[in-house]
């Protein structure tokens, strides 16, 4: 019930905002009467909210799902026609408007929460206001955070439009340390205005952020500015691009150390149960899981510490991103046989992006032969029966698949021996769940929460940022794994299996300055190309020259460097030479 309400809140938004935003009529709302009671002030934030969806209905052209292929931990897969799979993990390109989407979505997110934070004092109720603007700072500087890590130089857009002269001018692309100290000074203002109230206390409603998120965010955005651009601080800037600060490992440890003390969340206590597949309804038909607790429901999560929230009322159209799509499209494709979505149980259907790396399993069995979270994070096709590699023309199919953000399937009803009949496409469209039974879209219906941090990341997070090694060891506990002595090859091992297909790899490889070795090292992989056996090569320049050329960062889409008249520049790396063809076998 929760979800309908907020999602509810955020169709209104969907189809208001632009109109209460830009209007100047002075019989509806408008920026001079607006927000005016505290139900308007959180209508104007979820308005905000609603921007970290929209992308996902493009869910292919998100920092997320290109930072999951282009690690050395998955491939980009899909069919035979699925260049745009491909082209991510080895650097190159098809369409230079690839991330368009995106970069207008976030930019869309941005020009809200500006507005947002430029309109909030009018609320009187103190406790509210501050609760909702720190609410703010941290998307914005999220928002921004996504765009730097995925673009580098971008424009920075600090404060709203005072005129229409100034908002027909293409911003110019911002420093590093412009944008990386504007993300920090808005999570410093969000930490500082914020009430210290629990992870499930937010005076605002469910699903909002805390303190406690922007506390983990400085942290990751530290973490990455000062590793990939090796600096010894994380810079302040404010509205007006003047450096007014720093703030230093100390600060940011503290901060971390504010959150794992008062913020409530905590580690569930088994890995398993934060993952879908351990679903009721699934469960007690998966043998692996059959010992597991039950999936710790959204909104009931203390690992929780921020995540974007689907709903089942995603449909065709303006809401598409209400749906998980991640789980749709890191779903295996095919692996033939009859009833084969039954074989895979509870895995369900979906366009095979992502397959998993053979090195990582195999590293990952050497270092820690004990490990559970290997097996409770990738299945291994050739454990499932009747496996086929080659279903529907897999590229670059590895026969691993990841298990954390894949459509999971649900019992819908029984033959009379017992076994499986009538799947659901998603287990969430049960009543037991979010739906009422009957509306179960195998593209829609997924509306599991995407997890951006959890509380183990806090715990690694402050290992490495303190050299100790206590929060490390409590994630392994979880796992009931011997504890070891800090090391940074442990801590980079740790944080490579707890927080595997999450997103952070990709992040963490670069700012360790390790990407080229650990891109090149998926050289020589098997794989499978229409079912026929081979191995991973070098597409295009291959893996080590395409990352020096780009150092990670995507083309900006050249409509907008068209549009700023000049005034945007591309990305080294992204001329003609790097267009993708066709498969090099």
């Amino acid at each position: 019930m929760k979800k309908i309400i907020y999602f509810a809140a955020i169709a209104f938004l969907f189809t208001s905002c632009e109109s209460y935003l830009d209007t100047e009529s002075y019989t509806k709302k408008n920026t001079g009467n607006y927000p005016k009671t505290e139900g308007d002030a959180i209508q104007m934030v979820t308005g905000v909210y609603a921007t970290l969806n929209k992308p996902v209905a493009n869910v292919a052209n998100t920092y997320f799902y290109a930072a999951e292929l282009a690690s050395d931990d998955r491939f980009g897969g899909g069919g035979e026609n699925d260049k745009d799979m491909q082209v991510i993990d080895h650097l190159l390109y098809t369409n230079m408007d690839r991330f368009k989407s995106f970069w207008s979505d976030r930019y869309s997110g941005i020009s809200r929460a500006n507005m947002a934070v430029a309109n909030l004092d009018k609320v009187e109720n103190e406790a509210l206001r501050d609760q909702l603007k720190g609410e703010t700072l941290f998307l914005r500087s999220y928002f921004y955070n996504e765009l730097a890590e995925m673009f580098g130089n971008i424009p920075l857009i600090t404060s709203v439009p005072s005129n229409v002269t100034e908002a027909q001018q293409y911003p110019a692309q911002a420093t590093p340390e412009q944008v990386y100290g504007f993300i920090a000074a808005g999570l410093k203002e969000a930490i500082s205005i914020m009430p210290n109230k629990k992870w499930n206390e937010t005076i605002s409603g469910d699903g909002h952020v805390t303190k406690w998120a922007a506390q983990a965010l400085l942290a990751r955005v530290y973490l990455f500015y000062t590793g990939f651009y090796n600096k010894e601080s994380l810079p302040l800037v404010d509205a007006e691009g003047n450096i007014s600060g720093s703030i230093t490992k100390a600060e940011v440890i503290a901060g971390l150390e504010d959150c794992i003390a008062n913020s409530g969340n905590s580690l569930v206590t088994d890995f398993r149960s934060l993952w879908p597949y351990t679903n009721t309804l699934s469960k007690k038909d998966y043998p692996y899981a059959k010992t597991a607790p039950a999936w710790v429901k959204d909104g009931t999560n203390p690992e929780q510490v921020f995540s974007i929230k689907f709903s089942h009322l995603a449909s065709w159209g303006t809401t598409i991103g209400y749906s998980n799509q991640y789980m749709l499209h890191f779903a295996i494709r095919s692996h033939g046989g009859a009833g084969q979505y039954k074989n895979l149980f509870p895995f369900g259907q979906g366009w095979g992006a992502g397959p998993v790396s053979p090195k990582l399993w195999n590293e990952w069995k050497a270092a820690e032969p004990t490990d559970p979270r290997r097996e409770a994070s990738i299945l291994d096709g050739s454990q499932t029966k009747d496996y086929i590699y080659g279903g529907d023309k897999q590229m670059e199919e590895s026969g691993f698949w990841q298990k954390k953000i894949v459509a999971t399937t649900g019992a819908k009803t029984y033959k009379a021996d017992g076994s499986l009949d009538a799947l659901f496409n998603s287990f969430t469209s049960s009543t037991e769940y979010y739906g009422d039974g009957a509306a179960d879209d195998f593209q829609l219906s997924h509306e599991v929460d995407l997890n951006v941090i959890r509380f183990a990341d806090v715990l690694l997070m402050h290992s490495e940022l303190t050299g100790t090694a206590d929060g490390m060891n409590k994630v392994r506990a979880r796992a009931k794994l011997p504890a070891v002595a800090y090391s940074v090859q442990a801590l980079r091992n740790e944080r490579r299996w707890e927080l595997a297909f999450e997103g952070t790899r990709w992040s963490d490889i670069r700012r360790w300055g390790i990407a080229k070795e650990a891109l090149t090292s998926q050289l020589g992989a098997d794989i499978w190309n229409r079912g026929l056996a081979t191995t991973m090569k070098n597409q295009g320049a291959g893996y080590a020259a395409r990352y020096e050329a780009t150092k990670g960062f995507m083309p900006i889409p050249q409509s907008e460097i068209d549009l700023s008249n000049g005034v945007l520049k591309q990305n080294p790396g992204w001329d003609p030479s790097a267009v993708f063809v066709s498969w090099n076998e």
